[in-house]
């Protein structure tokens, strides 16, 4: 099990739960009195816990190892998915995946970067850090929807663009603007969910959309706390501190308004129940599609320029 260091006093009270069970013959009525106090107990420390996490706890929990991942949500949630592949220009980047695919009889086009679980897939994967042929490829297969007139769902999940000298070569900055420009003008619905790390342009590169949604305990930001913290530290210590000043969190960016719903997770967080966490996301996506779907095409693409244009603070 792997256990996040705000987890291991929940985990305790869960080991002792299941050893007074083992115990427990079913008769004895004041053990079976102490394992429902305990089992209330615990439920309320997790609601205590979970209620007020930090920042950097989120930042945590978003990167847990066993959070499910954009496959795992696409897989869950459709019926008949396929994969496709290549931007048609360089290669098949393993960190962007994409693919039709039909939820409750509805075809969707479904993008987003893929993590892996083992050192293998994260070499394969390259930890969901995706190349400018990453960013082609989305966009490829974003205007493969729109001309056949099919709604896309973005799922985010990475820490960032490849920052390597080779995805520069090839047009880093320019793929992840291209992806921003042509993604205002896309004429189908289009709903972008951050289901783990939502970090810089590598984000935002698939993150422009009619709808701009958060899980729970997944995160937003221009720059990572820690990278954060050595710019304005010089040192990776103050973190915490960081991840607080950013205003990361789903909570904060629905305050802000720089997103448009937040999807609530289990208790304990997404990993905890997987099939429970697809499910909200897919009445998510189907609830938001429903309005979406009621518009026109320039009243979605005028709805979506002037939500991106009323953000942020400008002083004449």
């Amino acid at each position: 099990m792997n256990l996040l260091d705000f987890e291991k006093p929940i985990a305790e009270l869960e080991s002792k739960l299941g050893d007074m069970k083992q115990l427990a013959d079913g008769s004895d009525k004041a053990v079976n009195n102490a394992i429902l106090a305990l089992e209330k107990k615990i439920i309320e420390l997790k609601k205590e816990t979970f209620e007020n996490l930090t920042g950097w706890q989120r930042v945590q929990l978003s990167r847990h190892p066993d959070r499910p991942y954009t496959l795992d949500y696409i897989y869950e949630i459709t019926t008949d998915f396929i994969e496709l592949f290549g931007d048609r220009n360089v290669a098949d980047d393993k960190a962007m995946v994409g693919g039709f695919g039909s939820i409750e009889g509805q075809s969707f086009m479904l993008i987003g970067q893929q993590k892996g679980r083992n050192t293998k897939q994260r070499q394969m994967r390259n930890f969901g850090m995706a190349n400018p042929e990453g960013y082609r490829k989305a966009l490829r297969l974003m205007k493969l929807a729109e001309k056949f007139n099919k709604p896309i769902v973005t799922f985010i999940d990475t820490p960032g663009a490849f920052p390597g000298l080779e995805a520069e070569e090839r047009g880093q900055g320019e793929a992840i603007a291209r992806n921003l420009k042509e993604m205002f003008m896309l004429k189908v619905p289009v709903i972008c969910i951050i289901i783990g790390e939502g970090a810089s342009g590598g984000a935002l590169g698939i993150a422009i959309g009619d709808r701009v949604l958060m899980l729970e305990n997944s995160w937003y930001s221009v720059i990572s706390p820690e990278n954060c913290s050595a710019i304005l530290w010089r040192s990776w210590d103050f973190k915490e501190q960081a991840a607080e000043l950013l205003k990361l969190s789903s909570k904060d960016m629905h305050s802000l308004k720089l997103i448009d719903g937040v999807v609530k997770e289990p208790l304990g967080g997404a990993h905890t129940d997987v099939k429970a966490m697809a499910d909200a996301v897919k009445k998510t996506i189907l609830d938001h599609f429903k309005e979406l779907h009621k518009l026109s095409a320039e009243e979605r693409i005028s709805q979506r320029i002037d939500k991106f244009c009323a953000m942020g603070v400008v002083k004449e």
